[in-house]
């Protein structure tokens, strides 16, 4: 009988695989990282409210939207949320749920918006929108999955509120943001 040893020398080599990417790969790549550092980074934060977080993240989201379209918005929102709780050992958890869920809703209300005939929705309309649809799904999770209380719904205008100062604070970033960047490609 072969010893373990003998079999792994045994082993060919694996052959190279080459994946064939594309600009747009990169570009969610790029971005989904800079969203994964400051999605870790916020979670370092303080919070007024067990779970809530400004959602900087979502100005890196908001930007690829109004930059390159609702699809790669979507990737780098919702493949934040997954990269995130992975580095944060939080993936497949009630928190990685309730932001999956949250990211997923935002994402749809996004391309849903994004949609819309005429000028549609400016960066501080995109990032309210994706922010209320954001709390409002994760407290629909928190409520259906977790907490089927009906003293919750007490918490919902405060969330909602809260969610609300979070939008416009991170829509005016995004403008600000975005200043930045079209004024250094002139």
């Amino acid at each position: 009988m072969r010893s373990i040893s003998d079999r792994l020398i045994c082993v060919e080599p694996m052959t190279s695989i080459t994946l064939n990417t594309t600009r747009e790969d990169h570009r969610i790549a790029w971005f989904t990282a800079l969203a994964v550092v400051i999605h870790v980074a916020e979670g370092a934060l303080p919070s007024p409210l067990p779970g809530v977080k400004p959602g900087l993240a979502n100005v890196v989201t908001i930007a690829v939207l109004l930059l390159y379209g609702w699809r790669l918005a979507a990737w780098v929102a919702l493949l934040r949320v997954i990269i995130g709780s992975i580095v944060v050992g939080t993936f497949l958890s009630p928190t990685f749920m309730l932001s999956f869920a949250g990211a997923g809703a935002a994402a749809l209300a996004l391309a849903a918006a994004s949609q819309l005939p005429g000028r549609g929705f400016g960066p501080i309309g995109f990032s309210l929108l994706a922010s209320l649809s954001h709390m409002a799904a994760q407290f629909w999770v928190a409520y259906v999955l977790f907490i089927p209380h009906p003293g919750l719904l007490a918490l919902l205008p405060v969330l909602l509120s809260v969610a609300t100062l979070t939008g416009l604070i991170n829509g005016m970033i995004t403008i600000w943001m975005l200043k930045a960047v079209y004024a250094n490609r002139s």
